[in-house]
């Protein structure tokens, strides 16, 4: 861990050194510096979203879309079961960093005596073409992102069996683990956002 901060705190360093460099060059234009503050903001965004697994100590990190850059060329809803991880002993898949931050937000609730289930996790392309026809697009009022756009189909977003006191937990805790209610009218839908 101690190595982790240090290698992010060394990568800001950098980063912040060389947007110092790039402002002072680009004084003479405002839309340079502009530029300039987006790029620095870009590169700060991916050094912090650089995700270490504890086990093979392989890095993860998202690519300058939110998507995992180790997942990207196999395509949304395309992730070959292998390529993900199981959260603790569910059926369920996610990207590993979201395994294994959901399954110890789990753990962590049930020590606090709240129960948190899962209904969904990674979804396939097929799943999310059905889904879509089943319950609608969201854009159109329905429950389905479009399908080659959900966040399930990265393995970044869980739906969650919540009752009151689990959903009261979750929005008091959730960002801790990364877990980020996003989706109005879907309280049950956690996107994973590495270091918020």
């Amino acid at each position: 861990m101690n190595a982790r901060i240090a290698n992010i705190q060394s990568r800001i360093i950098a980063l912040q050194t060389q947007q110092a460099t790039t402002t002072s060059t680009a004084r003479t234009s405002e839309q340079t510096g502009s530029a300039a503050g987006a790029t620095f903001a870009s590169q700060l965004k991916g050094a912090l979203a650089a995700q270490s697994t504890p086990e093979t100590g392989k890095t993860y990190k998202l690519n300058g879309k939110g998507i995992p850059e180790d997942l990207a060329a196999y395509g949304n809803g395309k992730i070959p079961a292998e390529a993900l991880e199981q959260v603790g002993d569910t059926r369920h898949k996610l990207w590993a960093p979201a395994a294994e931050k959901l399954t110890q937000l789990i753990d962590d609730a049930k020590r606090d005596g709240v129960k948190i289930g899962i209904t969904d996790s990674y979804r396939p392309y097929t799943e999310q073409v059905d889904l879509a026809r089943r319950k609608g697009l969201y854009s159109q009022g329905g429950l389905a992102a479009k399908p080659g756009t959900s966040e399930h189909g990265w393995g970044m977003a869980t739906d969650l069996d919540l009752n009151p006191e689990a959903l009261a937990w979750m929005r008091k805790n959730g960002d801790r683990y990364g877990f980020v209610e996003n989706v109005k009218r879907e309280s049950w839908h956690w996107a994973f956002r590495p270091n918020t």
